[in-house]
């Protein structure tokens, strides 16, 4: 996967506040002193209408000279490479400048979008939920789901079930990222230890994508928790099996969705979204848009789209066979299945990886249902 470029320069515009108007006495000295007076009240009538519209644009918020945004080079990740490669999103924006960087993982994204260097993400949930935890509520909210679905525990051939795994060494793709956070509860459930340092019953070693492909093709690894299309390169290209596809731990009773799950949800600055919702609005529209052309198109048109806006993301693209498989896992949707975040929240408890709290607040699908007509439900956590 190709290293992500420097994050350019961020720009942007806030309204001033509109000053107090001084409290002036008017002395009335004979007619024409009341005539001069009276065009003064017609003019500072005027001035004061015109001063009440920049307020209320003022507090609309104007559109952003550009906005910044963070994606993955994954299949998970497709309504953003759709979206920006077959330009949904940059004519959505208008007169917006849209910038883009390509991440490896959550926290890294989430790392650059509270340093204000990008203004939105295409993410996981549970570092979205850490950032959320950590900076009680003042960080982040998640405005739309992108992808459910698409990630698995795959192992060597000769690790047949979840007792194999004693002493072993698995990858995830970074620490405190969704599928770390995955799979450090799931061993939990199994009975093992895990330690965020490495230690543990089993050990958990967080590594980039690309360089667990080789870890476990060079036999270094003995397995990994991953998202699409590393799953299922490992699968098909490194002799792995899949020894648990998430889907089989979600039954549906927090989102009324059988085998969904969150896997890359849009998230957004919310200082950004203060001084632009106009530009949230206008993101949203053409994510909205690239996830309609996902689930409307073709397999073969789908497959050779997001194959070029991967080539054109990371530098490589997917065998057939791979991004053939890899999308058979997923779902696209605009809606982040909000319902299943008090289990996102407590499996990150469990793993060591966020602290227990209130998450209320975290979602604002108000821009969401807005643009697209719909009513995705925020589960009580937030605006919908």
């Amino acid at each position: 996967m190709s290293t992500p470029p420097n994050n350019p320069g961020s720009t942007r515009i806030v309204a001033g506040e509109r000053p107090k108007p001084s409290r002036r006495r008017i002395l009335w000295f004979g007619g024409a002193a009341a005539v001069v007076v009276a065009g003064a009240v017609v003019a500072g009538t005027a001035v004061g209408s015109a001063n009440d519209t920049n307020a209320q644009v003022a507090a609309q918020g104007s559109p952003a000279a550009e906005l910044k945004l963070g994606y993955f080079g994954n299949v998970t990740h497709a309504p953003a490479l759709i979206g920006i490669s077959k330009g949904t999103i940059a004519k959505s924006l208008g007169d917006t400048k849209l910038s883009t960087q390509v991440f490896n993982a959550g926290p890294a994204a989430i790392e650059a979008l509270n340093a204000g260097a990008i203004d939105a993400a295409y993410i996981g949930p549970n570092p979205a939920i850490n950032s959320f935890v950590k900076s009680k509520g003042e960080s982040i909210s998640i405005i739309a789901g992108a992808a459910a679905g698409g990630a698995q525990l795959v192992v060597k051939p000769e690790i047949s079930s979840a007792a194999d795994l004693r002493g072993k060494t698995l990858a995830s793709p970074q620490l405190g990222g969704t599928q770390d956070v995955a799979l450090r509860a799931w061993l939990s459930s199994q009975g093992y230890k895990t330690t965020t340092d490495g230690g543990g019953d089993v050990a958990v070693n967080p590594t980039e994508n690309a360089q667990t492909f080789k870890l476990f093709q060079d036999g270094k690894l003995d397995g990994a928790w991953l998202p699409e299309p590393w799953a299922s390169r490992l699968v098909l290209q490194a002799g792995a099996k899949v020894l648990v596809d998430e889907k089989d731990l979600w039954d549906g009773s927090q989102t009324g969705k059988p085998g969904e799950f969150p896997t890359t949800i849009l998230i957004v600055s919310k200082t950004f979204a203060a001084e632009h919702p106009a530009t949230v609005e206008a993101l949203l529209k053409g994510h909205a848009e690239a996830v309609d052309w996902l689930n409307s198109a073709s397999a073969g048109d789908k497959a050779e789209a997001i194959n070029a806006a991967l080539k054109e993301a990371s530098g490589a693209a997917l065998s057939a066979d791979v991004i053939e498989r890899s999308l058979k896992n997923i779902v696209f949707t605009v809606d982040p299945l909000a319902g299943s975040y008090k289990k996102l929240l407590e499996e990150g408890v469990t793993a060591g990886t966020t602290k227990s709290a209130d998450i209320s607040g975290i979602f604002d699908l108000s821009a969401l249902n807005e643009a697209t007509g719909k009513k995705v439900s925020a589960a009580g956590l937030g605006k919908d």
